[in-house]
């Protein structure tokens, strides 16, 4: 159903709109891309990644990892720096790491402050390095975070298809007329919370009453 819906909405976006669209956000899974990608011609449209799902891939890569090897575990299966956390006193490695005085890195700002930095870190054993290392080269590809540079993710569309679904449940039929009105009121719950609703009220000459301000008040 996502292909067909995402190629609808491009499809008449020049008819109904007047513009094209020119990207797409989305997350591993490109057959809606693939739908709409050449709709105006050749790669007319982009694709970016959604960074809340590159974040989770991170996550599940590493889950996946630990479940499969289980020596794995510990600071170095949850580490956001993958050099930073595998050095070591004897092997340091915070070349990747920021430096200046408000870096996070503790061997970065006493290289600043002319401080001899005692490291009694012994790292991680070099086999969960080893192991580690691919899941962060492969979500390091400079084609991936080119398309992360927007900065954005589906995290609204996514809490507005939440929003829809509780009106209007996935798995149940409803004719044209109740689904536009479902989508509306969605619309608006989106945008305003349920003060909109009160809002649209007032505006049809129906007075909220105090329980039904409350009410709306305890519902945000």
């Amino acid at each position: 159903m996502e292909p067909v819906g995402a190629y609808r909405i491009f499809e008449r976006s020049e008819d109904h709109r007047m513009l094209r669209y020119t990207d797409y956000y989305g997350d591993g899974d490109s057959k809606a891309f693939d739908a709409v990608k050449d709709i105006y011609g050749k790669d007319s449209v982009t694709k970016l990644e959604c960074i809340g799902h590159i974040q989770k891939r991170v996550g599940t890569r590493l889950r996946k990892l630990k479940s499969r090897n289980k020596g794995l575990g510990g600071k170095s299966a949850v580490i956001a720096a993958f050099f930073h956390c595998c050095s070591s006193k004897h092997q340091p490695k915070h070349g990747q790491c920021p430096v200046g005085d408000e870096s996070w890195c503790k061997f970065q700002r006493a290289k600043v402050s002319n401080i001899v930095y005692q490291d009694k870190y012994l790292g991680p054993p070099q086999n969960i390095v080893n192991t580690i290392k691919p899941v962060y080269m492969d979500l390091c590809d400079r084609n991936l975070l080119k398309k992360c540079l927007h900065g954005k993710t589906q995290n609204p569309n996514e809490s507005f298809n939440a929003i829809l679904w509780q009106i209007l449940p996935k798995e149940v039929f409803v004719e044209h007329q109740t689904l536009r009105l479902g989508a509306y009121i969605a619309v608006v719950q989106f945008n305003n919370g349920f003060q909109g609703l009160i809002s649209i009220l007032n505006e049809m000459g129906i007075v909220s009453g105090y329980y039904t301000i409350r009410g709306q008040k305890n519902l945000r």
